[in-house]
Protein backbone atom coordinates (compact mmCIF):
# COMPACT_ATOMS: atom_id res chain seq x y z
CA UNK A 1 0.00 0.00 0.00
CA UNK A 2 1.42 3.43 -1.17
CA UNK A 3 2.83 5.96 2.17
CA UNK A 4 -0.37 8.03 0.88
CA UNK A 5 -2.70 5.63 2.47
CA UNK A 6 -3.32 5.13 5.63
CA UNK A 7 -4.79 1.98 7.26
CA UNK A 8 -7.99 2.17 9.47
CA UNK A 9 -6.54 -0.70 11.87
CA UNK A 10 -4.06 1.43 13.88
CA UNK A 11 -3.19 1.49 17.34
CA UNK A 12 -3.95 4.07 19.69
CA UNK A 13 -1.62 6.63 19.55
CA UNK A 14 -1.31 9.53 22.39
CA UNK A 15 -3.51 12.52 21.64
CA UNK A 16 -2.84 15.12 19.83
CA UNK A 17 -3.35 18.94 20.45
CA UNK A 18 -7.03 18.38 18.30
CA UNK A 19 -8.38 15.94 20.03
CA UNK A 20 -8.14 18.34 22.96
CA UNK A 21 -10.13 20.72 21.22
CA UNK A 22 -12.43 18.42 19.13
CA UNK A 23 -13.23 16.80 22.51
CA UNK A 24 -14.25 19.48 24.63
CA UNK A 25 -16.39 20.91 21.29
CA UNK A 26 -18.24 17.87 21.29
CA UNK A 27 -18.92 17.65 25.16
CA UNK A 28 -20.31 21.26 25.02
CA UNK A 29 -23.14 19.57 22.87
CA UNK A 30 -23.12 15.54 24.24
CA UNK A 31 -23.86 16.82 28.13
CA UNK A 32 -27.27 19.03 27.36
CA UNK A 33 -27.82 16.29 24.58
CA UNK A 34 -27.62 12.96 26.69
CA UNK A 35 -30.12 14.91 28.74
CA UNK A 36 -32.70 15.12 26.61
CA UNK A 37 -32.19 11.50 25.13
CA UNK A 38 -32.29 9.81 28.61
CA UNK A 39 -35.76 11.83 28.76
CA UNK A 40 -36.89 10.44 25.32
CA UNK A 41 -35.74 7.11 26.54
CA UNK A 42 -38.29 7.66 29.47
CA UNK A 43 -35.36 7.57 32.18
CA UNK A 44 -33.62 10.16 34.41
CA UNK A 45 -31.71 12.68 33.15
CA UNK A 46 -28.52 11.44 35.19
CA UNK A 47 -28.81 7.97 33.12
CA UNK A 48 -27.64 9.91 30.03
CA UNK A 49 -24.66 11.42 32.01
CA UNK A 50 -23.83 8.25 33.01
CA UNK A 51 -24.07 7.08 29.37
CA UNK A 52 -22.65 9.67 27.97
CA UNK A 53 -19.21 9.09 30.31
CA UNK A 54 -18.60 5.63 30.06
CA UNK A 55 -20.02 4.47 26.98
CA UNK A 56 -18.18 7.24 25.10
CA UNK A 57 -14.88 6.47 26.83
CA UNK A 58 -15.25 2.52 26.08
CA UNK A 59 -16.27 3.27 22.19
CA UNK A 60 -13.35 5.99 21.91
CA UNK A 61 -10.74 3.17 23.47
CA UNK A 62 -11.75 -0.04 21.04
CA UNK A 63 -13.60 1.29 18.39
CA UNK A 64 -12.83 1.40 14.49
CA UNK A 65 -13.34 5.19 13.23
CA UNK A 66 -10.84 7.75 14.76
CA UNK A 67 -14.29 9.81 13.99
CA UNK A 68 -17.13 7.87 15.55
CA UNK A 69 -18.62 9.46 18.64
CA UNK A 70 -20.67 7.01 20.98
CA UNK A 71 -23.46 7.86 23.53
CA UNK A 72 -26.75 8.37 23.85
CA UNK A 73 -28.67 8.81 20.26
CA UNK A 74 -32.34 9.95 19.91
CA UNK A 75 -33.06 6.86 17.74
CA UNK A 76 -31.63 4.25 20.51
CA UNK A 77 -33.43 6.18 23.12
CA UNK A 78 -36.56 6.15 20.84
CA UNK A 79 -36.16 2.33 20.71
CA UNK A 80 -34.91 2.01 24.08
CA UNK A 81 -38.53 3.42 25.18
CA UNK A 82 -40.38 1.07 23.52
CA UNK A 83 -38.80 -1.82 24.37
CA UNK A 84 -39.08 -1.25 28.21
CA UNK A 85 -42.81 -0.05 28.16
CA UNK A 86 -43.36 -3.57 26.88
CA UNK A 87 -41.53 -4.83 30.21
CA UNK A 88 -42.95 -2.51 33.01
CA UNK A 89 -44.35 0.93 33.14
CA UNK A 90 -42.06 3.84 33.34
CA UNK A 91 -42.76 5.05 36.51
CA UNK A 92 -41.70 1.62 38.39
CA UNK A 93 -38.71 1.31 40.27
CA UNK A 94 -37.24 -1.29 38.17
CA UNK A 95 -37.13 0.82 34.84
CA UNK A 96 -33.24 2.18 35.24
CA UNK A 97 -32.68 -1.65 36.04
CA UNK A 98 -34.27 -2.65 33.29
CA UNK A 99 -32.59 0.09 31.19
CA UNK A 100 -29.25 -1.11 32.02
CA UNK A 101 -29.97 -4.70 31.29
CA UNK A 102 -31.20 -3.93 27.80
CA UNK A 103 -27.83 -2.68 27.58
CA UNK A 104 -26.19 -5.49 28.45
CA UNK A 105 -27.77 -7.36 25.99
CA UNK A 106 -27.27 -5.11 23.26
CA UNK A 107 -23.71 -5.07 23.88
CA UNK A 108 -23.30 -8.69 24.51
CA UNK A 109 -25.21 -9.16 20.82
CA UNK A 110 -22.96 -6.40 19.22
CA UNK A 111 -19.22 -8.12 20.83
CA UNK A 112 -20.50 -11.80 19.45
CA UNK A 113 -21.08 -10.47 16.11
CA UNK A 114 -17.81 -8.57 16.22
CA UNK A 115 -16.02 -11.56 17.98
CA UNK A 116 -17.43 -14.29 15.39
CA UNK A 117 -16.50 -12.12 12.29
CA UNK A 118 -19.98 -11.46 11.40
CA UNK A 119 -19.82 -7.66 10.62
CA UNK A 120 -21.46 -8.12 6.86
CA UNK A 121 -24.72 -7.68 8.93
CA UNK A 122 -23.94 -4.16 8.69
CA UNK A 123 -24.82 -4.23 5.38
CA UNK A 124 -27.91 -6.57 4.76
CA UNK A 125 -30.96 -3.69 5.79
CA UNK A 126 -31.96 -2.64 2.39
CA UNK A 127 -31.33 1.48 1.91
CA UNK A 128 -35.01 1.59 1.38
CA UNK A 129 -35.73 -0.04 4.86
CA UNK A 130 -33.28 1.94 6.65
CA UNK A 131 -34.11 5.66 5.05
CA UNK A 132 -37.77 4.60 5.76
CA UNK A 133 -37.55 3.66 9.18
CA UNK A 134 -35.53 6.64 10.24
CA UNK A 135 -37.65 8.88 8.64
CA UNK A 136 -40.59 7.55 10.66
CA UNK A 137 -38.78 7.31 14.08
CA UNK A 138 -37.57 10.73 13.52
CA UNK A 139 -41.43 11.78 12.95
CA UNK A 140 -42.17 10.28 16.02
CA UNK A 141 -39.07 11.77 18.25
CA UNK A 142 -40.10 15.34 17.27
CA UNK A 143 -43.60 14.37 17.87
CA UNK A 144 -43.17 13.14 21.66
CA UNK A 145 -41.44 16.48 22.24
CA UNK A 146 -45.02 18.53 21.37
CA UNK A 147 -46.22 18.32 25.26
CA UNK A 148 -42.92 19.23 26.84
CA UNK A 149 -42.32 21.88 24.35
CA UNK A 150 -45.86 23.26 24.79
CA UNK A 151 -45.65 22.53 28.54
CA UNK A 152 -48.74 20.84 28.56
CA UNK A 153 -49.04 17.30 30.15
CA UNK A 154 -50.57 14.41 27.72
CA UNK A 155 -49.60 10.68 27.93
CA UNK A 156 -50.06 7.79 25.01
CA UNK A 157 -48.36 7.15 21.86
CA UNK A 158 -46.39 9.90 20.93
CA UNK A 159 -48.95 10.73 18.04
CA UNK A 160 -51.91 10.85 20.14
CA UNK A 161 -49.78 12.50 23.13
CA UNK A 162 -48.83 15.47 20.24
CA UNK A 163 -52.52 15.44 19.24
CA UNK A 164 -53.85 15.79 22.69
CA UNK A 165 -51.14 18.31 23.80
CA UNK A 166 -51.81 20.86 20.57
CA UNK A 167 -55.99 20.32 20.82
CA UNK A 168 -55.55 22.25 24.19
CA UNK A 169 -54.47 25.72 23.32
CA UNK A 170 -56.09 27.35 26.64
CA UNK A 171 -53.00 25.41 28.28
CA UNK A 172 -50.16 26.05 26.53
CA UNK A 173 -47.45 28.11 28.28
CA UNK A 174 -46.15 30.83 25.50
CA UNK A 175 -43.12 30.97 27.92
CA UNK A 176 -42.35 27.32 27.24
CA UNK A 177 -42.82 27.43 23.55
CA UNK A 178 -41.21 30.76 22.94
CA UNK A 179 -37.85 29.16 24.90
CA UNK A 180 -38.17 25.85 23.25
CA UNK A 181 -38.31 27.39 19.69
CA UNK A 182 -34.95 29.66 20.88
CA UNK A 183 -33.40 25.80 21.91
CA UNK A 184 -34.37 24.86 18.16
CA UNK A 185 -33.15 28.64 16.25
CA UNK A 186 -29.79 28.28 18.41
CA UNK A 187 -28.90 24.53 17.32
CA UNK A 188 -30.40 24.89 13.87
CA UNK A 189 -29.06 28.76 13.09
CA UNK A 190 -25.63 27.71 14.86
CA UNK A 191 -24.67 25.38 12.12
CA UNK A 192 -24.97 28.12 9.27
CA UNK A 193 -22.81 29.79 11.54
CA UNK A 194 -20.35 27.52 11.86
CA UNK A 195 -20.19 23.41 12.65
CA UNK A 196 -18.54 24.11 15.85
CA UNK A 197 -21.14 27.13 17.22
CA UNK A 198 -22.28 25.42 20.53
CA UNK A 199 -25.60 26.37 19.78
CA UNK A 200 -27.32 23.29 22.03
CA UNK A 201 -24.85 24.37 25.28
CA UNK A 202 -25.34 28.03 25.19
CA UNK A 203 -28.92 27.41 24.91
CA UNK A 204 -28.78 24.91 28.28
CA UNK A 205 -26.79 27.83 30.08
CA UNK A 206 -29.16 30.90 29.05
CA UNK A 207 -32.09 28.52 29.84
CA UNK A 208 -30.19 27.16 33.56
CA UNK A 209 -29.94 31.01 33.81
CA UNK A 210 -33.32 32.07 33.35
CA UNK A 211 -35.07 29.27 35.78
CA UNK A 212 -32.05 30.36 38.07
CA UNK A 213 -32.74 33.62 38.59
CA UNK A 214 -36.30 33.55 38.81
CA UNK A 215 -37.22 34.86 35.12
CA UNK A 216 -39.56 32.51 34.09
CA UNK A 217 -41.45 29.92 35.94
CA UNK A 218 -41.38 26.43 33.60
CA UNK A 219 -41.36 22.61 34.02
CA UNK A 220 -38.06 21.45 35.11
CA UNK A 221 -36.25 18.27 34.77
CA UNK A 222 -35.93 17.53 38.42
CA UNK A 223 -33.72 16.24 40.63
CA UNK A 224 -30.22 15.63 38.81
CA UNK A 225 -27.69 13.96 41.67
CA UNK A 226 -24.16 14.82 41.68
CA UNK A 227 -21.88 12.29 42.21
CA UNK A 228 -19.71 9.89 39.74
CA UNK A 229 -21.32 6.69 38.12
CA UNK A 230 -21.17 3.58 39.99
CA UNK A 231 -20.53 0.12 38.74
CA UNK A 232 -23.33 -2.04 39.70
CA UNK A 233 -24.97 -5.78 38.54
CA UNK A 234 -27.93 -5.55 41.28
CA UNK A 235 -29.94 -6.08 38.17
CA UNK A 236 -33.43 -7.54 37.67
CA UNK A 237 -32.20 -10.07 35.65
CA UNK A 238 -35.23 -12.24 35.65
CA UNK A 239 -36.81 -9.67 33.03
CA UNK A 240 -33.44 -10.86 30.59
CA UNK A 241 -35.72 -13.11 28.43
CA UNK A 242 -38.62 -10.54 28.12
CA UNK A 243 -35.57 -7.84 26.52
CA UNK A 244 -33.52 -10.44 24.14
CA UNK A 245 -35.57 -9.84 20.97
CA UNK A 246 -35.78 -6.10 21.60
CA UNK A 247 -31.81 -5.94 22.58
CA UNK A 248 -31.04 -8.04 19.22
CA UNK A 249 -33.09 -5.74 17.17
CA UNK A 250 -31.17 -2.78 18.71
CA UNK A 251 -27.93 -4.08 18.38
CA UNK A 252 -28.62 -4.30 14.37
CA UNK A 253 -30.95 -1.49 13.91
CA UNK A 254 -28.42 1.13 16.21
CA UNK A 255 -25.40 -0.28 14.43
CA UNK A 256 -26.66 1.34 11.16
CA UNK A 257 -26.31 4.75 11.77
CA UNK A 258 -22.79 4.14 13.12
CA UNK A 259 -21.54 2.07 10.73
CA UNK A 260 -22.92 4.41 8.12
CA UNK A 261 -20.55 7.23 9.44
CA UNK A 262 -17.82 5.52 9.98
CA UNK A 263 -17.85 4.02 6.14
CA UNK A 264 -18.53 7.40 5.10
CA UNK A 265 -15.16 9.25 6.94
CA UNK A 266 -13.42 6.15 6.04
CA UNK A 267 -13.98 6.76 2.48
CA UNK A 268 -13.53 10.34 2.50
CA UNK A 269 -10.04 9.62 3.97
CA UNK A 270 -9.34 6.76 1.60
CA UNK A 271 -9.17 4.58 5.15
CA UNK A 272 -10.04 0.84 5.83
CA UNK A 273 -13.16 0.15 8.28
CA UNK A 274 -13.57 -2.71 10.05
CA UNK A 275 -17.09 -3.36 11.31
CA UNK A 276 -16.41 -6.39 12.73
CA UNK A 277 -13.92 -4.63 15.39
CA UNK A 278 -16.40 -1.37 15.36
CA UNK A 279 -19.49 -3.98 16.38
CA UNK A 280 -16.89 -4.83 19.25
CA UNK A 281 -16.59 -1.50 20.42
CA UNK A 282 -19.82 -0.66 20.04
CA UNK A 283 -20.22 -3.99 22.50
CA UNK A 284 -17.93 -3.21 24.94
CA UNK A 285 -19.67 0.58 25.36
CA UNK A 286 -22.88 -0.85 25.58
CA UNK A 287 -21.76 -2.67 28.53
CA UNK A 288 -19.93 -0.76 30.36
CA UNK A 289 -23.46 1.77 30.17
CA UNK A 290 -24.53 -1.11 31.45
CA UNK A 291 -22.67 -1.77 34.50
CA UNK A 292 -22.53 1.55 35.13
CA UNK A 293 -26.38 2.36 35.27
CA UNK A 294 -26.75 3.77 31.72
CA UNK A 295 -28.85 2.69 28.82
CA UNK A 296 -28.41 1.45 25.46
CA UNK A 297 -25.84 3.41 23.02
CA UNK A 298 -24.89 4.04 20.19
CA UNK A 299 -22.95 6.05 17.08
CA UNK A 300 -24.30 9.85 16.91
CA UNK A 301 -23.75 11.65 13.28
CA UNK A 302 -24.02 14.90 14.50
CA UNK A 303 -21.48 14.61 17.12
CA UNK A 304 -19.11 12.48 15.04
CA UNK A 305 -19.32 14.84 12.22
CA UNK A 306 -18.30 17.92 14.69
CA UNK A 307 -15.79 15.71 16.07
CA UNK A 308 -14.27 15.93 12.74
CA UNK A 309 -14.81 19.10 12.10
CA UNK A 310 -12.99 20.56 15.10
CA UNK A 311 -9.87 19.02 14.38
CA UNK A 312 -9.91 15.44 15.89
CA UNK A 313 -7.35 13.13 14.89
CA UNK A 314 -7.30 9.89 16.76
CA UNK A 315 -10.01 8.05 18.84
CA UNK A 316 -8.69 9.90 21.70
CA UNK A 317 -11.46 12.70 20.75
CA UNK A 318 -14.06 10.17 21.82
CA UNK A 319 -12.36 9.40 25.09
CA UNK A 320 -11.51 13.03 26.09
CA UNK A 321 -15.28 13.52 24.91
CA UNK A 322 -15.89 11.18 28.07
CA UNK A 323 -13.23 12.59 30.27
CA UNK A 324 -15.19 16.24 30.08
CA UNK A 325 -18.50 15.30 31.04
CA UNK A 326 -17.40 12.72 33.80
CA UNK A 327 -15.49 16.14 35.09
CA UNK A 328 -19.33 17.86 34.77
CA UNK A 329 -21.03 14.97 37.15
CA UNK A 330 -19.25 16.50 40.62
CA UNK A 331 -21.99 19.60 39.50
CA UNK A 332 -24.41 17.91 37.57
CA UNK A 333 -26.86 18.98 40.51
CA UNK A 334 -26.82 22.64 38.89
CA UNK A 335 -29.07 21.03 36.05
CA UNK A 336 -31.72 20.26 37.47
CA UNK A 337 -33.50 23.43 36.95
CA UNK A 338 -33.13 22.73 33.27
CA UNK A 339 -36.63 23.49 31.67
CA UNK A 340 -38.12 20.67 29.65
CA UNK A 341 -39.22 22.76 26.80
CA UNK A 342 -35.38 23.37 26.34
CA UNK A 343 -34.16 19.82 26.22
CA UNK A 344 -37.52 19.47 23.75
CA UNK A 345 -36.65 22.26 21.55
CA UNK A 346 -32.77 20.31 21.47
CA UNK A 347 -34.41 16.80 20.24
CA UNK A 348 -36.75 18.57 17.90
CA UNK A 349 -33.61 20.38 16.34
CA UNK A 350 -31.55 17.17 16.23
CA UNK A 351 -33.95 15.19 14.10
CA UNK A 352 -35.27 17.52 12.01
CA UNK A 353 -32.31 17.32 9.47
CA UNK A 354 -33.71 13.56 9.83
CA UNK A 355 -37.16 13.44 8.15
CA UNK A 356 -36.27 13.72 4.47
CA UNK A 357 -38.50 13.02 1.51
CA UNK A 358 -36.44 12.80 -1.36
CA UNK A 359 -35.46 9.04 -1.00
CA UNK A 360 -38.75 8.63 -1.23
CA UNK A 361 -39.16 10.50 -4.13
CA UNK A 362 -35.77 8.76 -5.78
CA UNK A 363 -37.28 5.37 -4.86
CA UNK A 364 -40.53 5.76 -6.90
CA UNK A 365 -38.55 6.92 -10.10
CA UNK A 366 -35.97 4.36 -9.95
CA UNK A 367 -38.22 1.02 -8.26
CA UNK A 368 -41.90 1.17 -7.70
CA UNK A 369 -41.57 -2.08 -5.40
CA UNK A 370 -38.74 -0.59 -3.40
CA UNK A 371 -41.19 2.43 -2.92
CA UNK A 372 -43.74 0.14 -1.86
CA UNK A 373 -41.18 -1.51 1.04
CA UNK A 374 -40.45 2.07 1.99
CA UNK A 375 -43.77 3.19 2.14
CA UNK A 376 -45.13 0.45 4.33
CA UNK A 377 -42.24 0.04 6.25
CA UNK A 378 -42.30 3.75 7.43
CA UNK A 379 -46.47 3.24 8.07
CA UNK A 380 -45.93 0.55 10.01
CA UNK A 381 -42.75 2.15 12.39
CA UNK A 382 -45.18 5.49 12.86
CA UNK A 383 -48.47 3.03 13.81
CA UNK A 384 -46.45 0.64 16.17
CA UNK A 385 -45.27 3.43 18.15
CA UNK A 386 -43.40 3.08 20.78
CA UNK A 387 -42.78 -0.37 19.68
CA UNK A 388 -40.76 1.15 16.15
CA UNK A 389 -38.60 -2.22 15.92
CA UNK A 390 -41.58 -3.53 14.65
CA UNK A 391 -41.35 -1.16 11.61
CA UNK A 392 -37.56 -2.66 11.14
CA UNK A 393 -38.87 -6.27 11.33
CA UNK A 394 -41.79 -5.69 8.08
CA UNK A 395 -39.62 -3.85 6.48
CA UNK A 396 -36.54 -6.46 6.18
CA UNK A 397 -39.08 -9.42 5.62
CA UNK A 398 -40.96 -6.80 2.87
CA UNK A 399 -37.44 -6.64 1.20
CA UNK A 400 -36.82 -10.55 1.31
CA UNK A 401 -39.89 -10.97 -0.30
CA UNK A 402 -39.81 -8.37 -3.29
CA UNK A 403 -35.96 -10.36 -3.51
CA UNK A 404 -37.67 -13.53 -3.99
CA UNK A 405 -40.20 -12.21 -6.03
CA UNK A 406 -37.79 -10.75 -8.41
CA UNK A 407 -35.87 -14.03 -8.38
CA UNK A 408 -39.36 -15.99 -9.60
CA UNK A 409 -39.61 -13.76 -12.29
CA UNK A 410 -37.69 -14.38 -15.33
CA UNK A 411 -38.10 -11.88 -18.77
CA UNK A 412 -38.84 -14.39 -22.17
CA UNK A 413 -38.49 -13.00 -25.17
CA UNK A 414 -39.27 -14.57 -28.34
CA UNK A 415 -39.58 -14.84 -32.03
CA UNK A 416 -39.72 -17.09 -35.12
CA UNK A 417 -38.04 -17.81 -38.06
CA UNK A 418 -39.45 -20.08 -40.38
CA UNK A 419 -39.59 -23.41 -38.49
CA UNK A 420 -37.13 -22.42 -36.07
CA UNK A 421 -38.48 -20.54 -32.42
CA UNK A 422 -36.10 -18.39 -30.40
CA UNK A 423 -36.35 -18.13 -27.26
CA UNK A 424 -34.26 -15.70 -25.08
CA UNK A 425 -34.75 -15.48 -21.49
CA UNK A 426 -33.37 -12.68 -19.15
CA UNK A 427 -32.53 -13.67 -15.33
CA UNK A 428 -31.90 -16.22 -12.87
CA UNK A 429 -32.29 -19.71 -13.77
CA UNK A 430 -32.96 -22.00 -10.87
CA UNK A 431 -35.71 -24.41 -9.75
CA UNK A 432 -37.84 -21.21 -8.95
CA UNK A 433 -38.14 -19.55 -12.08
CA UNK A 434 -37.50 -22.45 -14.35
CA UNK A 435 -40.77 -23.71 -14.70
CA UNK A 436 -41.22 -20.45 -16.53
CA UNK A 437 -39.60 -20.90 -19.51
CA UNK A 438 -40.51 -24.39 -19.61
CA UNK A 439 -44.27 -23.90 -19.76
CA UNK A 440 -43.50 -20.92 -21.83
CA UNK A 441 -41.27 -22.62 -24.50
CA UNK A 442 -43.99 -25.68 -24.40
CA UNK A 443 -46.55 -23.66 -25.31
CA UNK A 444 -45.26 -21.87 -27.98
CA UNK A 445 -44.48 -25.63 -29.43
CA UNK A 446 -47.72 -26.63 -29.26
CA UNK A 447 -49.33 -24.12 -30.34
CA UNK A 448 -47.21 -24.11 -33.42
CA UNK A 449 -46.70 -27.15 -35.23
CA UNK A 450 -44.26 -26.30 -37.80
CA UNK A 451 -41.50 -26.06 -35.34
CA UNK A 452 -38.95 -28.14 -35.72
CA UNK A 453 -36.25 -26.26 -34.22
CA UNK A 454 -35.63 -24.62 -30.63
CA UNK A 455 -32.80 -21.59 -30.48
CA UNK A 456 -32.25 -20.94 -26.19
CA UNK A 457 -30.28 -17.91 -26.65
CA UNK A 458 -28.75 -17.92 -22.98
CA UNK A 459 -25.87 -14.82 -23.00
CA UNK A 460 -28.49 -13.08 -20.69
CA UNK A 461 -29.11 -15.26 -17.69
CA UNK A 462 -27.44 -14.05 -14.85
CA UNK A 463 -26.32 -16.93 -13.09
CA UNK A 464 -27.13 -20.31 -14.24
CA UNK A 465 -26.37 -23.23 -11.56
CA UNK A 466 -27.06 -26.90 -11.34
CA UNK A 467 -31.21 -26.59 -10.84
CA UNK A 468 -31.39 -23.96 -13.68
CA UNK A 469 -29.05 -26.37 -16.11
CA UNK A 470 -31.25 -29.31 -14.78
CA UNK A 471 -34.22 -27.52 -15.58
CA UNK A 472 -32.95 -27.11 -19.00
CA UNK A 473 -31.92 -30.74 -19.62
CA UNK A 474 -35.40 -31.20 -18.86
CA UNK A 475 -36.87 -28.87 -21.29
CA UNK A 476 -34.03 -30.56 -23.68
CA UNK A 477 -35.56 -33.98 -23.34
CA UNK A 478 -39.07 -32.75 -23.33
CA UNK A 479 -38.63 -31.34 -26.84
CA UNK A 480 -37.25 -34.18 -27.97
CA UNK A 481 -40.13 -36.21 -27.34
CA UNK A 482 -42.10 -33.87 -29.20
CA UNK A 483 -39.85 -34.62 -32.52
CA UNK A 484 -37.90 -30.62 -31.58
CA UNK A 485 -34.38 -30.06 -31.72
CA UNK A 486 -33.23 -27.93 -29.19
CA UNK A 487 -29.97 -25.45 -29.39
CA UNK A 488 -28.30 -23.77 -26.87
CA UNK A 489 -26.64 -20.81 -27.70
CA UNK A 490 -24.74 -17.82 -25.82
CA UNK A 491 -24.13 -19.65 -23.03
CA UNK A 492 -21.16 -17.79 -20.48
CA UNK A 493 -18.19 -19.92 -20.28
CA UNK A 494 -18.64 -19.61 -16.71
CA UNK A 495 -21.32 -21.91 -17.61
CA UNK A 496 -20.11 -24.91 -20.13
CA UNK A 497 -18.43 -26.76 -17.00
CA UNK A 498 -22.46 -27.55 -15.24
CA UNK A 499 -24.17 -27.42 -18.64
CA UNK A 500 -21.83 -30.39 -20.12
CA UNK A 501 -22.55 -32.08 -16.55
CA UNK A 502 -25.70 -31.89 -16.50
CA UNK A 503 -26.75 -32.04 -19.97
CA UNK A 504 -24.13 -35.04 -20.77
CA UNK A 505 -24.34 -36.01 -24.57
CA UNK A 506 -27.34 -33.41 -24.81
CA UNK A 507 -24.53 -31.15 -24.44
CA UNK A 508 -23.83 -31.75 -28.35
CA UNK A 509 -26.91 -29.74 -29.13
CA UNK A 510 -24.58 -26.37 -28.02
CA UNK A 511 -24.53 -24.40 -31.71
CA UNK A 512 -21.47 -25.15 -33.04
CA UNK A 513 -19.83 -21.01 -33.64
CA UNK A 514 -20.77 -21.14 -29.77
CA UNK A 515 -18.99 -23.86 -29.36
CA UNK A 516 -16.00 -22.96 -30.84
CA UNK A 517 -16.21 -19.42 -29.48
CA UNK A 518 -16.18 -21.37 -25.50
CA UNK A 519 -13.79 -23.40 -26.35
CA UNK A 520 -11.54 -20.54 -27.41
CA UNK A 521 -12.04 -18.39 -24.54
CA UNK A 522 -11.22 -21.42 -22.44
CA UNK A 523 -8.04 -22.21 -24.64
CA UNK A 524 -6.19 -18.53 -24.14
CA UNK A 525 -7.66 -18.82 -20.22
CA UNK A 526 -5.77 -22.16 -20.03
CA UNK A 527 -2.66 -21.10 -21.25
Amino acid sequence: MGSGRRRGRRRLTPPERGDVIAAVTVALVLVPQSLAYAKLAGLPVVTGLYTAVVATIAGGLVGSSRYLQTGPVALTSLLTFGALTSVADADSGDFVGLAAVLALVVGATRILIGLLRWGFVAYLMSQPVVAAFTVGAALLIALSQVPALLDVPATGSPFTAAVDAASRPAEWDPVAIALGLVMVALVLGGRRIGPRFPGAFLGLVGALALTGLGLIAVTEVGDVPSGLPTPTLDLPWSATPSLVLAGVVIALVGFAEASSIARQYASEDRETWDPDREFVGQGLANVAAGVFQGYPAGGSFSRSSLNRLAGARTRWSGVLAGVVVLAVMPVASVLSGLPQAALAGLIIAAVVPLIRLRPFAELWRVSKPQFAVAALTFAVTVASAPHVERGVLVGVALSLGVHLWRELRIEIETWSEGSTLHVRPQGVLYFGSAPALEERAAALVAADPGIETVVLHLERLGRLDVTGALALRSLVADMHLSGVTVVLAGSQPQAQRVLRTALGDAFDAVDPGERRVADRRREVRDE
